[in-house]
């Protein structure tokens, strides 16, 4: 028996068993030592300080400078908050499965590259920060001795009380809830803020999934029109979309400058990503990739731009200097794709303006289709709980929502290109 349990501790010792963070969302929230603490401390943890969760959304936020690390602390207080409601309500859970569950959140984000999204679709293929996140799991798992196998299960989805990977990703997630409200915070977008302590506090278990009880309704109705409202005035923002096209092309022709045989400045570990092909079988064959993925965070980045602004190579210049001095891409937005002819014209203008031929145009301008579904019934639908024990889906249960409204798949495109 530890002296903890046989003789009153003092409040300066209980204070010594957990570590407290104060967090300007949710105020003081407690790490208790041991593994949870272990986690944050550990360097692939810690080096969530060095990414920003909301890219380059700063743009148009200036505010929106937090990190993942701020993101990952909120989760994992929210998920405490979830396992202390659902506990109350009697829905057994042990100790060793909460401590498993909030492992698991706190690392859920652990595989994010620099400035977020950006990487995995440019310098990596075929392969996204969750597989990432795994693999960093289970470099951490070893690191500890086996301790986290039962988070791993939780995070795969293997375990079999399958409430606890809903906790983790689902409709109504804790990701998802501290996203929302810190992002609402940082961005000064009010219209952002959800209730994620009355959707806790209605969390409840039925027919083995997670379930909101029907007087938590009217949060939820708020909390799905809000994530609409947050995708489209804030994470798919123009601007910010636009801004994020000159990174991803400043990248992509610093890749294909390298690949050429060119001299192009980067850190150790971004020169290794620039030169090689990397796709998830390179990250199995190559012990090394993983360990220079964790070298990589938004500083990487930022160093590169200011050395490749004054390249000699005339259009990663034009694109570094775009970034660094916030030389903001054009961005056209429309719900039809744009004609052929029109991609034409701009290519020419562009060529034109910047002496270079159209061919090398592709690198100052960008198509995408970017499409959206804020809640899918069938992928993994929200229950509603009533006292006779019944569930229904929120898309039956809600008098307000258009939930075919809200379901239906938004697409729209977006043309970025460089100002002629």
């Amino acid at each position: 028996m530890s002296s903890s349990e046989t003789a009153p501790v003092s409040s300066a010792e209980h204070m010594n068993e957990h570590k407290i963070i104060n967090d300007p969302v949710f105020g003081f929230i407690k790490i208790p030592r041991g593994l949870l603490y272990d986690i944050v401390s550990h360097p692939l943890f810690q080096r969530l300080n060095r990414i920003s969760q909301l890219g380059l959304t700063s743009v148009v936020y200036p505010g929106a400078r937090h990190t993942r690390f701020q993101h990952s602390i909120g989760a994992f207080h929210l998920m405490s908050e979830a396992v202390k409601s659902l506990s109350e309500k009697g829905i057994y859970i042990f100790d060793s499965e909460a401590e498993a569950v909030q492992a698991a959140i706190l690392m859920h984000d652990i595989g994010h590259g620099p400035f977020s999204h950006v990487l995995e679709h440019t310098l990596m293929r075929g392969i996204s920060h969750e597989d990432i996140s795994l693999k960093m799991m289970e470099q951490i798992n070893r690191d500890f001795h086996g301790e986290l196998n039962l988070a791993i299960s939780i995070f795969k989805d293997e375990y079999p009380n399958k409430i606890f990977h809903q906790l983790i990703s689902s409709q109504l997630d804790m990701d998802r809830l501290d996203y929302l409200r810190r992002d609402s915070f940082y961005t000064g977008v009010t219209e952002g803020n959800i209730g994620s302590a009355r959707i806790i506090k209605m969390l409840n278990v039925a027919d083995d999934r997670l379930v909101v009880e029907a007087k938590g309704i009217y949060s939820i109705e708020n909390y799905l029109t809000t994530r609409r409202l947050m995708y489209w005035q804030v994470y798919l923002h123009k601007t910010t979309v636009g801004y994020e096209k000159i990174l991803v092309n400043a990248l992509m022709r610093a890749k294909h400058l390298v690949q050429q045989g060119h001299e192009v400045f980067a850190t150790p570990a971004l020169a290794y990503f620039l030169k090689n092909n990397i796709d998830a079988a390179w990250f199995d064959t190559h012990p090394e990739a993983l360990h220079l993925y964790a070298e990589l965070d938004d500083s990487d980045i930022w160093s590169a731009m200011k050395v490749w602004k004054h390249s000699d190579d005339h259009i990663l210049a034009t694109l570094a200097t775009d970034l660094l001095d916030r030389k903001l891409f054009k961005v056209e937005v429309t719900e039809e794709k744009p004609s052929n002819e029109h991609l034409k014209e701009i290519s020419a203008g562009i060529a034109r303006a910047m002496g270079i031929s159209e061919e090398e145009t592709q690198w100052l301008m960008n198509l995408t289709e970017i499409g959206k579904d804020m809640y899918n019934p069938d992928d993994d639908s929200i229950g509603i709980l009533y006292k006779d024990g019944t569930v229904k889906d929120i898309a039956e249960a809600s008098e307000i929502l258009n939930v075919q409204l809200l379901s239906k798949k938004i697409r729209k495109y977006y043309l970025c290109y460089q100002r002629f």
